[in-house]
């Protein structure tokens, strides 16, 4: 509602483009067990939702004031959502195992880090799919490539708070990785590493968040309106 209020059914038509393609994106089957740690399901809970959206209805209301930021805002922060998402998905199809950004270390797939070049080529579509229809809605074309690279880097920190900050727990009951201090069996866990405190939806909500960081310099840098 935040979005639609301040900019209108062009924040709209972005909205429906990172929820449509996420939501295609991950109902494609991919064959593959994930064996790392236990993500959430492809269903979004709310948390998910405030981590992917947060930026966004902040842009939205910022669009009460200044349209054109608004909307710039949640191209941006939603292009970064939409790279987040599409990465995961996609990079579950790799042939080849990922690897952790930061030490280069084989890591079993679904490892909150974790990074593969089919994953990296998936985030780069799915922030240049909604960057591209906010361009189009905006009629800002500067804004395809500002907001498909935010994206794009906004998933490569995600992936690097991922793998350096990110909680990671052991269930002694079922003897696996997961990334929840009390495992979906009922049990305790034990942190391994990572700070307790943060969670897979904690990295998704500082990512977004720095994207629109990076959205507000670049619109005061590059925009038409600058």
């Amino acid at each position: 509602m935040l979005v639609l209020s301040g900019t209108r059914w062009h924040g709209g038509a972005v909205l429906a483009a990172f929820f449509v393609s996420s939501n295609l994106i991950s109902r494609i089957p991919h064959g593959r067990p994930v064996t790392g740690l236990d993500p959430k399901s492809d269903r979004r809970d709310h948390w998910q939702v405030y981590a992917n959206g947060a930026a966004a209805a902040i842009g939205g209301i910022v669009g009460l004031i200044d349209f054109g930021l608004g909307l710039w805002l949640v191209t941006s922060t939603l292009a970064a959502a939409a790279a987040d998402t599409w990465a995961t998905t996609v990079g579950r199809w790799s042939p080849v195992p990922p690897r952790l950004i930061w030490s280069g270390r084989s890591v079993p797939a679904g490892t909150s880090g974790g990074m593969t070049p089919a994953g990296t080529a998936g985030a780069a579509a799915g922030a240049l799919i909604v960057a591209g229809i906010g361009a189009v809605a905006a009629g800002m074309p500067v804004l395809l490539p500002v907001a498909t690279l935010i994206g794009f880097f906004a998933m490569v920190t995600d992936s690097t708070l991922g793998a350096l900050l990110q909680g990671r727990f052991y269930c002694e009951t079922c003897k696996v990785a997961s990334e929840w201090r009390v495992h979906r069996c009922g049990s305790q866990t034990t942190r391994e590493s990572g700070r307790a405190w943060l969670n897979n939806d904690g990295v998704n909500f500082l990512a977004t968040v720095m994207a629109g960081g990076a959205a507000l310099v670049t619109w005061h840098w590059l925009s038409p309106q600058g």
